[in-house]
């Protein structure tokens, strides 16, 4: 068995508690063939849906083992044959597996309860001035780029131009399946070294942007929000949206009291359609605090962890004097800094969630 194998085996069984699982779809199982399983449809058509999302679980458990069965005959049958044609299917079929394990690990590391749910991405210009602003515009692109080349739908919630160049904040909605199990691996301070267009002198500049990232809440999550407890403030959108949006008072600010939460939208002409879509950005983050505190990390919120800026990155982007991008929680790294900027990030994303994964993990061997 390969050492990839072996992970995806690890993980499977570490992420899920595989005999219970088993034990459960065997009674649903049992329930199923009694005659009297449909006298109530509505608790037949649960049990049918535990059962179905139970399979969906251990279905691909079982290919995987099949694959790894059917790949060592043929290791031997190699073996024994040692032609040029048997290698070459032997090698195929290594390939075709290889693809297929590594696409289920993925599946297995994307188990989290929100990873499927769509991504609330909120950049912010940090250490740097105008350099910084110019800085969370590339970001702002790269992510753009990362969602299109993935299936994604990306929407503007809203944004908030630099004074000379380049944006101070900016929130998307990126729709997609699992773009929140993807995008949580990019949460964080990113820092860009380059010898900067706004100095005359052409000396190279540190800049800083951040990148926060909330699951959005679908309607399985209750998340009461009081009308008292809200402030709703209305005004004329800014920057880029046609006639329509630019002069009416449809941008809508929501403050939420008693956390400080503040939250905006301006995408729409209609201030309802812009206070929905705020309400809903705020439940997310209210979900997303209540989150941080049973897990005891609230310095993932930006009040807890700081200036944006020196000591806090997780990446470093480096144009001038060589070409590097280096994440320095996995170490995973590349000299190919436009395609990352042209959103290829998933040799870095890959890395996140299997190094989050094998913190503990032990040597494979084959």
């Amino acid at each position: 068995m390969s050492a990839t194998s072996k992970r995806v085996l690890r993980n499977f069984g570490g992420f899920f508690d595989l005999p219970a699982l088993k034990k459960q779809l065997e009674e649903y199982e049992v329930r199923m063939a009694e005659p009297s399983f449909w006298d109530n449809a509505p608790v037949a058509q649960k049990i049918i849906g535990e059962a179905n999302a139970i399979r969906a679980k251990l279905d691909p458990l079982k290919e995987l083992e099949q694959k790894i069965a059917d790949l060592n005959t043929l290791r031997e049958l190699v073996v024994e044959d040692a032609s040029q044609q048997a290698i070459q299917e032997f090698q195929a079929e290594y390939e075709a597996d290889a693809k297929a394990i590594n696409a289920l690990e993925m599946r297995v590391l994307l188990g989290g309860p929100m990873d499927r749910n769509n991504a609330i991405i909120s950049l912010h210009a940090g250490a740097g001035g105008t350099e910084a602003c110019d800085w969370a515009n590339m970001l702002l692109r790269m992510y753009q780029r990362f969602s299109e080349k993935s299936g994604y739908k990306v929407e503007m919630l809203d944004i908030l131009s630099g004074e000379e160049a380049g944006i101070k904040t900016a929130t998307l909605l990126i729709k997609g399946e699992f773009a929140y199990g993807r995008l949580k691996a990019e949460h964080g301070v990113h820092r860009l070294v380059r010898i900067s267009p706004f100095n005359s002198a052409g000396k190279r500049q540190t800049s800083f942007a951040s990148l926060d990232v909330l699951a959005e809440v679908d309607d399985s999550i209750d998340i009461k929000i009081d009308e008292k407890d809200i402030r709703v403030d209305v005004y004329r959108s800014g920057g880029p949206g046609g006639q329509g949006v630019n002069t009416t008072d449809s941008a809508v600010r929501i403050t939420h009291i008693p956390s400080g939460l503040v939250v905006t939208c301006q995408n729409e002409r209609s201030q309802i359609k812009n206070r929905a879509t705020a309400m809903g950005v705020l439940k997310a983050r209210l979900y997303e605090m209540e989150m941080d505190k049973k897990r005891a990390e609230m310095e993932k919120h930006y009040g807890e962890k700081g200036e944006i800026g020196w000591g806090r990155q997780i990446r470093s982007y480096v144009f001038q004097p060589y070409q590097m991008v280096k994440d320095l929680r996995t170490g995973e790294q590349t000299s190919d800094v436009q395609a990352v900027m042209d959103g290829d990030l998933n040799a870095f994303i890959e890395a996140f969630l299997r190094g989050k994964k094998r913190s503990d993990a032990d040597t494979d061997e084959d």
